[in-house]
């Protein structure tokens, strides 16, 4: 028996109304989506926000670590520029009386006979050939010393200077060099070894890996701190193993416990005495090296060492 038309038209009715509904709460689910997608992007920009003033605040404080070693390696060229220039300073009377006397000569004031009595008078004082070997050489030592307080200078603005998250196609070797040679003096008490061998270029942030050698390198040198009768020892190896960058930093020094090993990585953990570190350094070594879809492997025990090796993928601009 066929239904009266009247209930088909009651049907198609509570149909109509219940898609309706479900329309109506799939827009308004749609628009807290939307909103919620849009507080979250919020977030998202302020933790990275937030990430980057951690990043600065552990670099300023890493910067306190480098202060006395940099004052080192910027005074001692300095000293010996400033003393050269001294020296110079002491010759500037001769060489004045050299050029006064050949000008003497060029306006006719002075005879042959006279000029070469002149000259004879002024070598008696001093050498002549021995000024000329002595300029070169101060001038030379002197260029040098500057050179090192410049490059010295640059590494540590580049370690120090706020910079972006960019990354550029580069050898990460350029960044491990850079640490070594600002920890130079720091790291003087220490037998550094290093071996650099060939990498393929790779699109990376050279001052992230710049940070990250300091602050291995920094920690291994605090573990070979209290070291007495063995010789401190830090190695670092760059080589290209498996298809990936492998950058190494080993010493000899305290090692760590499993305690430590299993907290390494924990906000605001720290071995050090209260005042000298911040705990975010390997926190932050972590986040860079994952920026770079690397793995950092721990091979570590108390009294024997530790070697810290950061694996990276060879990542190119897509």
């Amino acid at each position: 028996m066929t239904p009266p038309p009247s209930n088909y038209r009651e049907a198609f009715l509570r149909e109509q109304a219940a898609r309706q509904q479900a329309e109506q709460l799939l827009a308004d689910k749609s628009r807290v989506l939307v909103a919620l997608n849009q507080e979250l992007q919020k977030k998202v920009v302020a933790l990275e926000h937030q990430h980057g003033l951690f990043v600065q605040a552990e670099k300023m404080a890493t910067l306190g670590t480098l202060c006395a070693g940099v004052a080192h390696e910027i005074n001692n060229p300095l000293a010996y520029a400033m003393s050269n220039i001294e020296s110079l300073h002491s010759s500037n009377c001769t060489v004045y009386r050299l050029l006064e006397i050949n000008q003497l000569f060029l306006e006719g004031a002075l005879s042959e006979r006279e000029l070469m009595t002149q000259l004879n008078v002024l070598s008696e004082s001093q050498s002549l050939h021995g000024l000329r070997d002595d300029i070169q050489e101060l001038l030379a030592d002197s260029s040098q010393g500057l050179r090192r307080i410049n490059q010295t200078v640059r590494n540590l603005l580049d370690f120090a200077r706020p910079k972006d998250n960019e990354k550029q196609l580069a050898d990460m070797t350029d960044a491990v060099k850079n640490a070594v040679k600002l920890l130079s003096n720091q790291l003087g008490n220490c037998e550094v070894n290093c071996d650099y061998q060939p990498l393929p270029m790779t699109w990376c942030n050279l001052a992230a890996i710049n940070q990250v050698m300091v602050n291995l390198l920094i920690n291994a040198k605090h573990a070979c701190d209290d070291l007495i009768d063995i010789q401190s020892k830090i190695t670092v190896t760059v080589a290209f193993i498996n298809q990936q960058i492998c950058i190494t930093v080993g010493d000899n020094g305290c090692g760590m416990s499993e305690h430590v090993k299993a907290h390494i990585f924990d906000p605001f953990f720290t071995t050090k005495p209260v005042g000298t570190g911040t705990g975010m350094g390997m926190t932050l070594v972590y986040a860079m090296v994952h920026d770079h879809q690397g793995v950092i492997e721990i091979d570590s025990q108390q009294g024997r060492g530790t070697q810290i090796a950061c694996h990276f993928p060879i990542l190119r601009l897509e």
